[in-house]
């Protein structure tokens, strides 16, 4: 892609998604995802009504009457992006493909963080940590993200998601809040999800094509895995074939589901025809 493509494509999403961000979760993502904790403000003198274990004993001794400590929200946070750039963010069957919507998603999270003074990091992931991206704030920053969503190229096509969750969690030391948006084809992680979970605030966005969930009867179909290259034909004309693949799908799905409910992470799954909008809303609502 020539770097005047690229520009005007960064250019598009960042008008689409900081829109976004600003006119439809404003509010919402700061009611969603709160900050540390209480970081001291001020004193000020005592009330009647003021809680008795706030009283600032230092200052009352000095000033022979009363003061208490104001606390307000640390409301700073840092914002981790795990995005998995795995082969099969490549399939697309109803307009965009699943890399797409994931780099959509990523950027309207991305401008909402910002808007809240919060850093923004990125780790993309295939089977491999195939790059990080350490948490910054500004809008450079967030148009570099963006850029990298649209352009980068991993070095492995397979995924796994255990990888990723034992290097977030041992190269981001203090805690913070992470999406991790993938289609969760891949191998079991539920014990590094657990790991993961209790040190940081973990929110699972899935991106999915409907034709995961189904095949069509369209006869006999060549398909290649792109994750690992491998070519079949099936026969989709077959209702047992059909039936399986659903099988299929649902057993991964309530696999995944429970994983996620057992480390007590938000789930909120999208497919590509799908507004992710109203799914981000749900999301946020969810944790409000």
């Amino acid at each position: 892609m020539q770097t005047s493509e690229i520009l005007k494509k960064v250019r598009q999403v960042e008008i689409k998604t900081r829109g976004l961000s600003q006119n439809i979760f404003a509010g919402q993502y700061h009611t969603a995802f709160k900050g540390r904790g209480m970081a001291f403000s001020e004193v000020r003198e005592y009330q009647p009504g003021d809680d008795v274990r706030s009283i600032d004993w230092n200052v009352t001794a000095r000033f022979n009457h009363p003061y208490v400590k104001v606390f307000e929200e640390e409301r700073e946070l840092t914002v981790m992006l795990l995005i998995d750039v795995s082969g099969s963010g490549a399939f697309g069957t109803e307009g965009c493909t699943k890399r797409q919507m994931i780099t959509e998603i990523a950027a309207t999270l991305a401008f909402s963080a910002i808007q809240n003074n919060d850093k923004i990091g990125v780790i993309f992931f295939s089977d491999k940590v195939e790059k990080f991206i350490a948490p910054q704030k500004g809008k450079k920053h967030i148009l570099y993200i963006i850029r990298e969503l649209l352009e980068f190229q991993p070095e492995s096509k397979k995924s796994d998601i255990s990888c990723v969750l034992q290097y977030f969690s041992n190269v981001i030391k203090r805690r913070c809040t992470a999406f991790l948006i993938s289609d969760f084809i891949a191998p079991e992680f539920e014990k590094s999800l657990m790991i993961a979970s209790r040190k940081h605030d973990l929110v699972a966005l899935q991106v999915y094509d409907v034709k995961d969930t189904y095949l069509p009867d369209v006869g006999l179909l060549k398909v290649v895995d792109s994750e690992t290259g491998k070519v079949i034909y099936v026969d989709t004309s077959n209702s047992s074939v059909r039936r399986l693949y659903e099988e299929k799908w649902r057993s991964r799905q309530e696999r995944i589901t429970t994983s996620f409910s057992k480390s007590g992470v938000d789930m909120v799954s999208v497919s590509t025809s799908d507004d992710y909008v109203k799914s981000l809303i749900s999301l946020f609502r969810m944790r409000g």
